[in-house]
């Protein structure tokens, strides 16, 4: 069987869908796997053990310039990796109109998804041949749901971390142990701000003796930089490393910080303690998985609203950096 997984980005929702490229492989071993994916996340995936092909789209790039001659050039190589790869079976991961044109592409009879009701955008259901209904709470279980169009055993996610680059080095002359703070987010409104972080990172050190890395990551230089200019020397800074430093970084680290953002799931993927500061987004659905003592959040009347706004709110705002760095240090007790 060819299957096909299209989950294109972000990289934290590419994260949040590994535990099912892991059933897959396991359930059905001898199925050709191939996955469709943004090539700016692509870094993520190439070499991936359990991955036979790996289609990469700029669909971003595509849209700002759709009458340019490269964008024809690289839309017609996709769609002739797509009739090479010729799936059987397409799983839309992502519940919208991009997802479902990019399944319907394939020309592919069994085009499987959410349920109209969940998806991200109902009307896209018109694209999909199968729907399921999905079940759980948290994204992880949600996404892994959809594997009941093809009658697999339901059963605990596998995060599939180790997977991922296990042999990517660490950058040179970095300390020993070391947590490590993500300021930044696709979202302005998920990112707390970076003086807090500072303060956060001068605590925490003084609590533990941990020395602190801040993670800046393609435009968040200047966040990364405001933190460490307010964190008493306590950060160092390091920039938009590679995907497999990033790994390798998050890998080690006693403990990560950020918020809703892709390198925090990852370092829950990678079996890394982390901490995360939850502003329009649901701990429940969208927090690390599994591990309800690892979010912080301040809930008022609008809390959980899911909209993108133009800077971090008292949700966030309002969560005091003493008791981020408190939490942090009981959880890197245990």
């Amino acid at each position: 069987m060819r299957i096909l997984i299209v989950r294109t980005s972000a990289l934290g929702d590419v994260v949040h869908s590994l535990p099912v490229l892991d059933a897959l492989r396991r359930h059905l071993p001898r199925a050709r796997i191939g996955w469709v994916v943004e090539s700016s996340i692509a870094p993520l995936l190439r070499g991936h053990p359990q991955i036979d092909h790996l289609l990469e789209v700029r669909l971003k790039d595509w849209r700002r310039r759709p009458l340019a001659l490269s964008t024809f050039s690289e839309l017609k190589t996709f769609l002739g990796e797509l009739r090479r790869f010729a799936p059987e079976v397409v799983l839309d991961l992502m519940g919208n109109h991009k997802s479902g044109i990019l399944s319907a592409l394939t020309l592919c009879d069994r085009r499987i998804g959410a349920a109209r009701s969940d998806r991200r955008e109902p009307s896209s259901a018109i694209w999909i041949s199968e729907p399921v209904a999905l079940d759980g709470e948290h994204v992880v279980d949600r996404t892994l749901s959809i594997l009941k169009g093809l009658d697999l055993p339901s059963e605990p996610p596998r995060l599939g971390g180790e997977h991922l680059f296990s042999d990517a080095a660490l950058p040179a002359d970095l300390p020993p142990r070391f947590f490590l703070v993500h300021p930044g987010a696709a979202w302005p409104n998920k990112r707390y701000p970076a003086v807090q972080w500072g303060r956060v990172a001068a605590d925490l050190q003084a609590k533990t003796g941990l020395a602190g890395l801040v993670v800046a990551g393609p435009g968040e230089t200047d966040l990364a930089e405001a933190a460490r200019r307010s964190s008493d020397g306590s950060l160092q800074r390091l920039d938009t490393p590679d995907m497999p430093t990033l790994v390798a970084l998050l890998r080690h680290a006693d403990l990560v910080l950020g918020g809703d953002t892709g390198p925090l799931h990852l370092a829950r993927a990678l079996g890394t303690p982390v901490l995360a500061l939850m502003g329009p987004t649901d701990p429940r659905r969208h927090g690390p998985y599994g591990q309800a003592d690892a979010a912080l959040w301040h809930t008022l009347p609008c809390s959980f609203c899911y909209l993108r706004l133009d800077g971090p709110k008292p949700c966030l705002t309002a969560i005091e950096p003493r008791a981020v760095a408190e939490r942090a240090a009981s959880l890197l007790a245990l």
